[in-house]
């Protein structure tokens, strides 16, 4: 008998549409230039602080949030690469998804670490610029403003591209649990993840403590 169980925690739904759309807003500002480099700047930070929290959160999460429960070998991934479609049956992300959750933290690290150092040369300056030597912040801002965003787009199309596959071909698609929180299982199919009040308090003191950091951060600008 199948039946709706709790997949992803509140937090980490927040988590990920809250990342969403700061990463949205700031490839919008950085192309828009100007006035609206500010924003661009404090996006970079809420987005910091998000990614702060999401590394704590995948040790502390619920079961399907933790990086235990989707980081997986590269023979797993192969394995499951070349099993017929639907033969597993993953409550949370499948061995290439985790894979995919990886590379998408880690580039979007690599953007805002390096845009914290990142100068354009006109009138916009990351808040720790003027702690790192020329040639460091050179290299930073290069990156920053060149393959390093065109890799964070790149992961994007091939998340969205994702989402349309599942949503064509799976049962339930992507973005219906990323919203509700629940996927229809097997009643004894594996772990439920806790998703309770002291658990979503717990989320929003490290979320806390995490947006902290990232203001420490401009206090050094």
């Amino acid at each position: 008998m199948s039946v709706r169980v709790r997949v992803w925690d509140l937090p980490t739904r927040l988590f990920h549409w809250l990342l969403a759309a700061a990463v949205l807003a700031l490839i919008v500002t950085g192309k828009v230039g100007g006035n609206a480099m500010v924003w661009h700047l404090r996006l970079g930070l809420l987005v910091l602080a998000l990614l702060l929290f999401r590394v704590v959160w995948g040790f502390a999460g619920g079961h399907w949030s933790r990086f235990s429960s989707f980081v997986r070998g590269p023979l797993t991934v192969w394995r499951y690469l070349r099993a017929p479609r639907g033969s597993h049956d993953v409550a949370g992300h499948n061995p290439l998804g985790g894979w995919s959750v990886l590379a998408m933290l880690g580039a979007l690290s690599a953007q805002v670490f390096t845009g914290l150092f990142a100068d354009d040369e006109i009138a916009t300056t990351g808040p720790l610029s003027a702690r790192a030597s020329s040639g460091f912040v050179e290299s930073a801002s290069h990156f920053h403003t060149g393959w390093g965003q065109w890799l964070v787009m790149g992961l994007i199309a091939l998340h969205l591209a994702a989402i349309l596959w599942h949503s064509l071909l799976g049962p339930e698609g992507l973005v219906g649990p990323m919203l509700s929180g629940d996927k229809l299982r097997d009643a004894h199919a594996g772990p439920v993840s806790r998703d309770t009040p002291a658990s979503r308090l717990l989320a929003l003191l490290l979320l806390a403590l995490a947006l902290l950091l990232a203001a420490a951060v401009a206090w050094q600008a």
